[in-house]
């Protein structure tokens, strides 16, 4: 199997068509198992994946370690991405920060974990709404500056942020969610990234897991598995959320594909500069997930997609009640 290559916008970053989101091996999903963990970053290497992302966030610094212990040796062949800004207090609270100051403490730290000189692409998790954005920037283009990174993201910010940001230094990619069940990124802030340049790198293509089919039911989450607390996978919303599901699935049949594959296809198709990471801390999903690379969609079929799954189409919240849970709502000026 070989993974076509896309380029990150005008950036001159070139990735995997797919990357791989490492989350999942430390936190969110229940257990993972560290030796499956490696061996997944492994065969994601071999395959020819060369974009993996993590956060500072991940397990409160273990995933970082976790990636930086997989890449000792290989660390050239791979496009490492990290973010920063969002960190969790002993009792699960999350908290954002991205003042100045937080920038130059998270970036040495994280460094350190990865066991390298340099990051690829260093995101800004979410934006702080009560830091100006003009000033986060400023610190990470200082980064930028000192060789400590290379390029600059943003992660789930509101097109008025994105235009802030630009001013300060250019923005090589945008991670925000986006899959067939959330579609908000296609309101006004693609438009304004591809503008711009910037790339798009997608997170839950394959809705938390749901695209795939193999969620039936609520008890299918463990006990620590964030989901459980999430209002799409909840009560009412669970049972229609599921209707989605069966119709991604029949077409898949179709087609003779998974529904993940099918539903990872269609994020691919909304553009060459499109690079979605879905998660995963097993191989057999892993390889699983990179054959979507070669399912190719017509326009008939992307239409027929787009039936299925017009926006709004999910039903609950992305998120309960975290402070980062309103999406895009970063900025002042759209509070």
């Amino acid at each position: 199997m070989a993974i076509p290559t896309r380029s990150l916008g005008t950036s001159g970053l070139t990735v995997s068509m797919q990357g791989l989101g490492c989350m999942g091996m430390s936190q969110s999903y229940g257990p993972a198992d560290r030796t499956e963990s490696l061996a997944t970053i492994d065969r994601a290497l071999e395959l020819g994946v060369n974009f993996l992302d993590t956060a500072n966030v991940y397990g409160m610094g273990h995933n970082e370690a976790l990636v930086g212990e997989a890449l000792k040796g290989r660390r050239d062949k791979v496009v490492l991405a990290t973010k920063f800004t969002l960190s969790r207090d002993d009792s699960g609270g999350m908290h954002i920060d991205g003042s100045p100051e937080n920038v130059r403490t998270c970036v040495d730290a994280s460094l350190e974990r990865l066991g390298t000189d340099y990051i690829d692409l260093y995101y800004q998790h979410r934006v702080d709404p009560k830091v100006p954005i003009e000033d986060t920037v400023g610190a990470m283009a200082e980064a930028v500056q000192a060789g400590k990174v290379r390029h600059l993201g943003l992660s789930e910010a509101s097109s008025a942020s994105i235009e802030r940001a630009i001013s300060v230094h250019p923005i090589a990619a945008l991670q925000s969610e986006w899959s067939l069940w959330t579609r908000d990124l296609e309101d006004d802030v693609l438009a304004t990234a591809r503008r711009h340049g910037i790339g798009i790198v997608p997170f839950s293509p394959l809705g938390r897991g749901f695209l795939t089919g193999a969620i039936t039911s609520p008890d299918d989450f463990g006990p620590d598995d964030f989901r459980r607390n999430q209002p799409r996978f909840q009560g009412e919303n669970f049972t229609k959320n599921l209707d989605l599901v069966a119709a991604v699935r029949s077409m898949a049949e179709e087609r003779g594909c998974t529904a993940g594959q099918l539903a990872l296809a269609w994020v691919m198709a909304q553009g060459d500069d499109v690079v979605p990471i879905p998660g995963t801390k097993r191989r057999a999903y892993l390889e699983e997930n990179l054959a979507a690379c070669e399912i190719e969609l017509s326009a008939a079929d992307l239409q027929r997609l787009d039936d299925l799954a017009p926006k709004d189409v999910a039903a609950g919240g992305r998120y309960a009640n975290l402070p980062f849970g309103s999406i895009y709502g970063d900025s002042p000026e759209r509070a």
